[in-house]
C-alpha cells in the first residue's frame, strides 16, 4: 500500500506533538512553519522539512493546518496562498480555531478546483496532544470525512462529524465558551473560599467530585489564558451574524480580558 503524505502547517505547541503521532502511525510527514528554528525539533520527530507550504502541498494527499489566526488561515488558502498548489483530490483540515465563515468561503472558492476544504477543530488542550487523546470535531462530506479519519485517529481517541462544513468551528466555538466561562465561575467561587479561610486545594479536590466538576477546575494553574479572547471575541462575532443575545458570554469575555494576565492567581482576584 502506498503511504499517505500527511503535510503539516504549523508546529507550535499543539502542531509539534501531532506531528509525533503521525509518524508513529507510518504517514510520512513533511512539516513547515515560518520559524526556522522550529526545524531541528521537526526532524527530531521524524518528520522532513518543507521550505515552502507551496513544496508541502505539492507533496501532500492531505494538509493539516494548524496556526493561530483567521488571517494566517486565508493568508495560506486564499487567492494566490500558498496551497493554490495542491493537487486535485487533497483534503486540506483546518485545525485552527477561527470564524464558520471563513472555512465555508475557502471551501467554495477550492471546490472547482478539487480540493476539499474542511475543518477539524480539536479540543483536550495540549496535554492531550501530547498523549494524543484529543477530541477532533470534523465539518465536510460524509465522504470527505471517512477518507480523513484515518489521520485524525493517529491523534484524537474521539473523532465527532459534526455536520458539513464550518459547523467544526462552530462545535469549537460552543466548547470554548463553556470553558471560559467556567474558568471565571471557578476563579470567583474560589476567591470567595479563600477570604472566608478554606483551604482552597482541598476544597477544589473535593469540588472536582461534586456536580460544579468542569475541566478547568481539574487543571487548575496549568491550563493557559492565552486564547481567551480570541475565542471570545469570534463568539461574539458569531453570535451578531445570527442575531442571538449572548449576555453572559459578554461579560465572560470582559472578565477573561481582566484574569488574562493573572494566570491563575485567586488572591488578586477582583482587585
Amino acid at each position: 500500500m502506498t503511504q499517505s503524505v500527511v503535510g503539516l502547517i504549523g508546529a507550535g505547541r499543539m502542531g509539534l506533538p501531532i506531528i509525533g503521532h503521525l509518524v508513529r502511525n507510518g504517514f510520512s510527514v513533511p512539516v513547515h512553519d515560518l520559524d526556522q528554528a522550529k526545524r531541528a525539533a521537526v526532524e527530531a520527530k521524524g518528520a522532513q522539512w518543507a521550505q515552502s507550504a507551496k513544496e508541502l502541498a505539492e507533496r501532500a494527499d492531505f494538509v493539516l493546518i494548524c496556526v493561530g489566526y483567521d488571517r494566517e488561515v486565508k493568508d495560506l488558502l486564499g487567492s494566490g496562498g500558498a496551497l493554490a498548489a495542491a493537487r486535485p483530490g487533497t483534503v486540506i483540515a483546518i485545525l485552527s480555531t477561527i470564524h464558520p465563515r471563513t472555512v465555508q468561503e475557502l471551501a467554495g472558492q477550492l471546490q472547482p478546483r478539487g480540493v476539499e476544504v474542511i475543518d477539524s477543530t480539536v479540543c483536550r488542550g495540549s496535554w492531550a496532544a501530547d498523549e494524543g487523546t484529543l477530541l477532533s470535531f470534523v465539518g465536510g462530506s460524509a465522504d470527505v470525512v471517512a477518507r480523513v479519519t484515518p489521520v485524525l485517529r493517529a491523534y484524537s481517541s474521539d473523532v465527532v462529524h459534526t455536520g458539513p462544513v464550518g459547523t467544526a468551528q462552530v462545535a469549537k466555538a460552543v466548547n470554548n465558551l463553556i470553558l471560559w466561562a467556567c474558568l471565571v465561575a471557578d476563579h470567583e467561587g474560589l476567591a470567595l473560599a479563600q477570604r472566608y479561610g478554606v483551604d482552597i486545594e482541598a476544597l477544589r479536590r473535593a469540588l472536582l467530585t461534586s456536580s460544579s466538576a468542569n475541566h478547568a477546575l481539574e487543571n487548575w494553574g496549568n491550563q493557559t489564558m492565552a486564547w481567551a479572547q480570541d475565542d471570545m471575541a469570534i463568539v461574539a462575532e458569531m453570535a451578531d451574524d445570527c442575531g442571538i443575545s449572548l449576555p453572559q458570554a459578554g461579560v465572560v469575555r470582559e472578565i477573561c480580558r481582566t484574569l488574562k494576565p493573572r494566570r491563575y492567581k485567586i488572591e488578586e482576584y477582583g482587585k
